[in-house]
């Protein structure tokens, strides 16, 4: 019974941990060079080409055009996500058109001109260029999940 028990307690300290995914905030979607949060802050940390975080750093996990968690990645399924700060998922921030939550996707819910629930969609509340709300982009973990923004 000892040794079940013990086998048991280092199967979830060391084992459990390898299948569990964290989540990465990776900043947020906007064109505002002037917000330390935004992307395109190239000073910023989620902005910089040098930071690990950035989806600008074509050697970090989320800008590698190889990674399968980037966002330039033309093949991945595991790109980052996007959500808006009322908590709605916006799909997949990625290069890929084939995906269907990608943004990359022209026939996609959430990569058509069209859709309510596109960032392409210019017209719409999460695609409108003055908007003040901009989109959070969360990397790292594969399942999706309806998560609130306090960022």
């Amino acid at each position: 019974m000892k040794r079940l028990l013990l086998t048991a307690f280092l199967f979830v300290l060391f084992v459990a941990p390898a299948f569990a995914q964290q989540s990465q905030y990776l900043g947020r979607l906007s064109t505002n060079p002037y917000d330390p949060a935004s992307v395109s802050n190239p000073y910023g940390v989620y902005g910089s080409p040098y930071s690990a975080t950035s989806i600008n750093n074509p050697y970090s996990v989320y800008g590698s055009p190889y990674s399968t968690y980037s966002a330039t990645n033309p093949y991945t399924i595991n790109a980052p996500r996007l959500y808006a700060s009322d908590g709605t998922y916006l799909g997949r921030l990625s290069a890929n058109p084939y995906d269907p939550e990608s943004t990359s996707n022209p026939y996609g819910v959430y990569g058509s001109k069209y859709s309510a629930t596109s960032i392409n969609n210019r017209y719409g509340q999460y695609g409108n260029p003055y908007s003040a709300q901009a989109p959070i982009i969360i990397g790292g973990e594969t399942n999706r999940t309806r998560i609130r923004a306090r960022y």
